[in-house]
């Protein structure tokens, strides 16, 4: 029985010291004004990658993806990676390439950091289609993206902002 005891004073010790240490609340500030500079940073260059893990479509439930979809902006160009749900009208016959494909972009608006998010629109056309993409991303790496096509359902995807350079 003293083993017993024992054992179970020892694992509660132990359980007990591998606690992480808490941050300040300065320190808590410090690290969110550090992410939200690195944040204003790569959106000003214009190079960047959001990560995709949710998708919203317009029919039907969201659902968890787990393949490793993205957009990618590198100045005038986007590259677009992501999975398709919904309508399509007035496609090509073989489906076009949806929503995977690299293309130009037409336009692009930049609204700059307003309380905690930045919100960038930019257009592009591929398959004869004019695809809007408003992306919003939050001063916490948090990215919404919003699709509008004139040819297909609209949707939407959840995912963070990429912090370091891709390979």
């Amino acid at each position: 029985m003293k083993r017993f005891i024992f054992a179970v004073a020892a694992a509660c010790l132990l359980i007990g010291s591998c606690g992480t240490p808490r941050m300040t609340p300065q320190e808590k500030k410090l690290q969110q004004a550090r992410i939200t500079s690195q944040v204003n940073s790569i959106l000003d260059s214009r190079s960047f990658k959001i990560n995709v893990d949710y998708m919203n479509p317009l029919r039907g439930g969201g659902r968890a993806i787990t393949f490793g979809y993205c957009v990618k902006v590198d100045g005038e160009k986007l590259v677009s990676y992501l999975p398709y749900v919904g309508d399509a009208r007035n496609i090509p016959y073989d489906g076009g390439s949806g929503l995977n494909f690299e293309s130009t972009i037409s336009e692009y608006q930049d609204s700059g950091f307003k309380k905690d998010r930045r919100t960038i629109t930019l257009s592009t056309s591929i398959d004869g289609d004019l695809l809007d993409y408003t992306i919003i991303v939050f001063d916490n790496t948090k990215a919404d993206i919003r699709v509008h096509s004139r040819n297909r359902d609209d949707i939407s995807y959840i995912g963070y902002l990429q912090l370091t350079k891709d390979e």
